[in-house]
């Protein structure tokens, strides 16, 4: 598994000659570098409808060849945007919160984010790869005690957090959610892009230390990468 950060809460999956992009917020992102790797994937997950997450999607789409997994609300909305709903997933209809849907050899479920959303609602995703390597990409998120739960169903290798503040859970309560996970690794997200949002990790490595000192902290910087 290769999860190469495009910044904010943009990442790309790769993973057994499959692309996954979630989040795909390129325009207007202050963070992110040349993106031009990043749009033919073969599928892309999106968390929620706000403009830093939803993003670029429906630019993406007109490649003709990417698929598309949301919430099914959302789903809806976007192929009355003009997105093709035959590259929506499942006719059109996406999924929802709870379920989990196979994506080839991957398996992927829907999980529940505390935030806001016109929509549907806001969701996180665990990813799976056909070897068994498993990602949490949390979404915009509040902490939830519920996260615990998510540790014993799945082994989380590694999580996508959130650590910004103001608009998500800060780095304090990000490195409990790790605690709760039992993360191996985390890769810290949603912070930088903007002035209200903590500008860099070192508060983060601190309380996850503390709270989670077993989970490894991968910081990465846009469009860096790291491989498992």
């Amino acid at each position: 598994m290769k999860i190469t950060w495009i910044g904010h809460s943009a990442f790309e999956l790769s993973s057994c000659n499959t692309k996954i992009l979630i989040d795909p917020f390129f325009t207007g992102n202050p963070v992110c570098g040349d993106t031009k790797d990043f749009i033919n994937p073969d599928l892309i997950l999106v968390t929620h409808d706000h403009a830093d997450h939803l993003g670029d999607t429906a630019e993406i789409m007109k490649n003709g060849k990417s698929k598309l997994l949301a919430i099914a609300d959302l789903c809806s909305h976007l192929a009355g945007q003009g997105i093709n709903s035959e590259q929506i997933m499942f006719g059109g209809m996406g999924m929802n919160i709870g379920g989990t849907v196979k994506f080839g050899d991957f398996s992927i479920t829907m999980t529940q984010a505390v935030h806001s959303t016109a929509h549907g609602s806001c969701v996180g995703y665990i990813i799976q790869d056909p070897k068994g390597f498993t990602v949490y990409h949390a979404g915009d998120t509040a902490l939830f005690g519920d996260m615990s739960l998510l540790a014993e169903r799945f082994n989380i290798d590694a999580a996508l957090l959130p650590i910004g503040g103001h608009f998500t859970m800060d780095s304090l309560d990000a490195a409990k959610a790790c605690h709760y996970l039992e993360a191996k690794n985390v890769i810290p997200m949603h912070y930088k892009t903007f002035p209200v949002l903590c500008q860099d990790t070192a508060e983060f490595a601190k309380h996850l230390e503390h709270y989670s000192p077993n989970t490894k902290l991968i910081d990465l910087t846009p469009n860096s990468s790291a491989e498992f």
